[in-house]
């Protein structure tokens, strides 16, 4: 049974065998976007999720429905939290954006300038830019880490800068899968006044001023009971799914010494959601382990679509987000996804493997299993999908892009409208 409803109403979806409860509120003029997003329970197996949307300065879509866990009847509500995977890599690029406005680095100087023992083993050269543009070679932390060196801040930065690149940096990029949060969070300890992390940095100069919730690294104050779960896969299930994801990639990552299995054997996991356990859950990984609202995500992307005046954004960083990406020597075909690829500023921009937004100055970061965050800054738009029900897809997972399709959709109908008016 599907109810029609506007405004905050809420509506039951029958599904399956039991009853599917979505919530929220939609502006007049959006009201595809919700459609779509019941459409998911109903029709394209959706399990718990959330939809935010922000455009010109609105907030135009705040939609959740589900439940948090598989086996668990209770509701997803506005309280709930959720691992984001690799959307977490574009707050932490958020992060980096704000710490550049306030002049603590610059793109084009070296790594080194900032952090003196990261040029070990010929990485002198590398660029702060070619290190957030994944070029720098720097995907495997040589050996997989255990939980105690994730906390001690001091020997990671060991570890790190004892890597030596793993192709010449700068002649092309790969997919920096979970190193580059940790680069991230040393430089960043490096080039602050106050030596915070990227996850207590994020929090102060982000999070507090736009009064969002997202972490890097979960708070051990915040209630379990208001985590959803997921349940993951193990990583040779995607042998099952090579028709959705890039067959290179997943038969390199057979492979002991690829290049692939090198950047996904950084933590002793099998399952991608172990991330998301007791053992890691409070620890910092910048690129994977952000629990957070879709609000939040879209909240972030709106707020740096439109210039970022709320966080202190410069000019000049604003157009260092949106200017074209440097494309390395040799093109953008990614060493570790295995398909055309494009990054700037620890930020995914659209390619042709990746494509998103209405043009070329959009910037985001997909999320394992189907969460998404976007900004878009032609539309003055941030937008937000996380779940808890793991797909196979890189990028566009069906449930998402269903969502973010209906939302231009909308954007031109209104505009239409507007004309005929």
């Amino acid at each position: 049974m599907h109810l029609a409803v506007t405004g905050d109403q809420s509506v039951d979806i029958r599904s399956g065998k039991r009853d599917v409860l979505v919530d929220g509120h939609v502006e007049k003029g959006f009201e595809y976007v919700r459609e779509q997003f019941e459409r998911n329970f109903r029709e394209r197996g959706e399990q718990g999720a959330a939809c935010a949307i922000y455009h010109q300065g609105e907030r135009v879509v705040d939609l959740w429905g589900g439940t948090q866990c598989e086996d668990s009847q209770v509701a997803w509500s506005p309280e709930t939290l959720t691992l984001c995977f690799s959307v977490t890599k574009g707050m932490a690029a958020a992060a980096l954006a704000v710490a550049h406005s306030q002049s603590l680095f610059e793109l084009d100087q070296t790594v080194a300038t900032y952090w003196p023992e990261f040029a070990k083993q010929g990485k002198e050269q590398i660029t702060v830019r070619q290190l957030l543009s994944h070029q720098a070679g720097l995907v495997t932390t040589g050996r997989p880490l255990e939980a105690d060196q994730l906390a001690d801040q001091d020997g990671l930065a060991e570890i790190l800068q004892n890597q030596r690149p793993l192709w010449e940096p700068g002649s092309r990029h790969g997919y920096h899968t979970l190193t580059l949060g940790w680069y991230q969070s040393e430089l960043l300890r490096r080039i602050d006044p106050l030596g915070r992390s990227i996850g207590v940095f994020f929090q102060q100069e982000i999070a507090e001023r736009l009064g969002i919730e997202f972490y890097i690294g979960l708070p051990r104050h915040i209630s379990l009971g208001r985590l959803s779960t997921i349940q993951g896969f193990h990583r040779y299930e995607m042998l099952g799914h090579l028709h959705e994801l890039p067959p290179m990639m997943v038969l390199s990552g057979i492979l002991p010494n690829s290049l692939v299995s090198k950047s996904i054997r950084t933590l002793k996991i099998n399952n991608p959601a172990e991330i998301g356990s007791e053992k890691y859950r409070h620890l910092e990984i910048p690129s994977a382990n952000g629990f957070g609202q879709a609000i939040a995500v879209a909240k972030v992307y709106e707020v740096l679509a439109r210039g970022g005046k709320e966080l202190g954004l410069r000019s000049e960083t604003y157009r260092e987000l949106i200017a074209p990406p440097t494309t390395p020597r040799d093109g953008n075909y990614d060493a570790i996804l295995k398909m055309d690829t494009s990054y700037q500023f620890g930020f995914s921009r659209p390619s042709r493997g990746m494509p998103f937004g209405s043009d070329s100055t959009a910037f985001g970061c997909p999320g394992a299993g189907g969460s998404f965050g976007m900004a878009d800054p032609s539309h003055r738009a941030g937008f937000a999908y996380i779940t808890n029900k793991m797909g196979f897809r890189l990028s566009d997972d069906p449930r998402e892009k269903a969502v973010r399709d209906a939302f231009y959709e909308c954007i031109g109908a209104n505009a239409q409208q507007r004309q005929i008016a």
